[in-house]
């Protein structure tokens, strides 16, 4: 189960089910759970504790230190929760302070050079395609699609659902069952998402209704907020409209009903 390459701390926890590959270097405050899969030149380091049945392909790194001037090697922690899956040379850093993890949930699916810094929080059922980058304190809600070579501002929240094209890049919130294009732009809903999530049309529906009034009614933002709780009271509703209300940073922009992406 473990190759006779790898090099494993005496002090490192690992599961009996674990299995190492070839160079593989896990150092002593590393703890492995239950049928977890670590591949040839996997790098697991940090106070890292991840969860069972977990895959690590070659040349990943995992719970590095942060990329943070300000960081005086503490010892901060990272959480891996149970089968995810980390491709080829993914990167995820443990958080700079103490008294905030970095977090990693379930059954997430993280391809080749992808990047996840400091303090970032990962729900569950999570893609994040090739390339994509997630600077420090970004927090992802569940089920979020993140597309190749995207780019996410520290502290930028992602809610549930929502999805980012192809080289898409935001420095602001991107609301729950969104698509974001371009910079800070919004361009309808996620509406293959919402129908895989088992939304009905109904439910799609009162959602299109909503985007609309939030973000294509010409009312003052805050306005609009104020109008839209009055009318859309249905739990989805809710997700969005609290998501929207909690936003410090701002919140994406829709670019136009010319986006094509209106369908319910």
């Amino acid at each position: 189960m473990i190759h006779k390459t790898a090099v494993i701390h005496p002090n490192a926890q690992l599961d009996p089910t674990a299995s190492v590959g070839p160079y593989a270097v896990i150092d002593g405050n590393v703890i492995v759970g239950a049928n977890c899969k670590i591949g040839p030149h996997v790098y697991l380091t940090g106070h890292t504790t991840i969860g069972a049945q977990n895959i690590f392909h070659a040349g990943a790194v995992i719970g590095d230190a942060p990329q943070d001037l300000k960081y005086k090697d503490e010892p901060t922690r990272l959480r891996i929760g149970d089968q995810n899956v980390f491709r080829e040379h993914v990167t995820v850093h443990r958080s700079n302070k103490l008294e905030e993890d970095t977090v990693i949930g379930s059954n997430n699916f993280f391809m080749v050079n992808s990047h996840l810094g400091h303090n970032v929080t990962i729900g569950n059922h999570v893609i994040i395609a090739n390339g994509a980058l997630l600077a420090g304190h970004v927090s992802l809600a569940d089920r979020v699609f993140i597309s190749g070579n995207c780019l996410i501002h520290q502290f930028v929240r992602i809610g549930t659902l929502a999805l980012m094209q192809g080289g898409a890049g935001i420095s602001k919130d991107l609301p729950p069952f969104t698509i974001a294009r371009g910079d800070n732009g919004i361009c309808g809903l996620n509406v293959v998402g919402l129908r895989r999530a088992g939304f009905t049309a109904e439910q799609r529906l009162e959602l299109k209704k909503l985007y609309h009034a939030l973000f294509r009614s010409g009312e003052r933002f805050k306005a609009a907020i104020s109008s839209a709780q009055a009318i859309y009271q249905t739990e989805a509703a809710a997700v969005m409209l609290d998501f929207v209300k909690g936003s410090k940073r701002g919140i994406c922009a829709d670019v136009g009903k010319a986006s094509g992406n209106d369908e319910s």
